[in-house]
């Protein structure tokens, strides 16, 4: 299905340049393709540090302190999931990682929680209301630190590169508490209609 719709804007583009009368594509092709590069490599170190930064944290036990706090009220979120058990720490972890903008560190404890909340969920085919829920929280995602895009911004010559970290902070919070909420309400939905 992916393939279809990256055909489709392949094909879309190119006609539209065509009709308004920008054929010169191969020029802008090329000089994307270099500056993309060079983003690659300025956002590149910025990542590494920040990597670098959580792994001194995770083996000092830093990330463990917050996820045991942060358990506390993943407990309230996930009513469903034993206490104890790692899916819970998984949790944290993502939820700690996206926080601080750290989208790629994420995404490994992502996949652990949801390989551990289907195994809760019996190995089944159908997503349980914690996975879900697991969704819906990582991809809102309050973000304290907005590393990829403060880096893009310093990338691009931005005056106060960091000035959009309260904003970011506010949105993202609203988005998430705006998504838990909607995550409820359909969940109560569909249990009153099918249970």
């Amino acid at each position: 299905m992916i393939n279809y719709i990256w055909s489709f804007f392949i094909i879309f583009g190119t006609l539209y340049s065509i009709f308004k009368g920008n054929i010169n594509l191969s020029n802008t092709l090329l000089t994307s393709g270099s500056t993309s590069i060079d983003m690659i490599f300025s956002i590149g170190s910025i990542i590494c540090l920040w990597l670098g930064v959580m792994n001194i944290a995770m083996k000092s036990g830093l990330l463990e302190i917050f996820a045991n706090k942060l358990s506390i009220l993943i407990r309230f979120l996930f009513p469903e999931i034993p206490k104890g058990d790692i899916a819970i720490s998984y949790i944290s972890l993502n939820i700690i990682m996206n926080m601080l903008g750290l989208g790629n560190a994420a995404t490994p404890f992502g996949l652990k929680t949801m390989k551990e909340l289907k195994r809760l969920n019996n190995d089944s085919d159908e997503a349980s209301r914690s996975m879900i829920t697991f969704l819906v929280i990582n991809t809102a995602s309050v973000t304290i630190i907005p590393t990829t895009v403060i880096s893009l911004r310093v990338l691009n010559g931005s005056n106060n590169p960091n000035e959009i970290v309260s904003a970011c902070i506010i949105t993202t919070f609203l988005s998430v508490v705006l998504a838990l909420i909607i995550d409820r309400l359909f969940y109560f939905l569909w249990r009153k209609r099918y249970v």
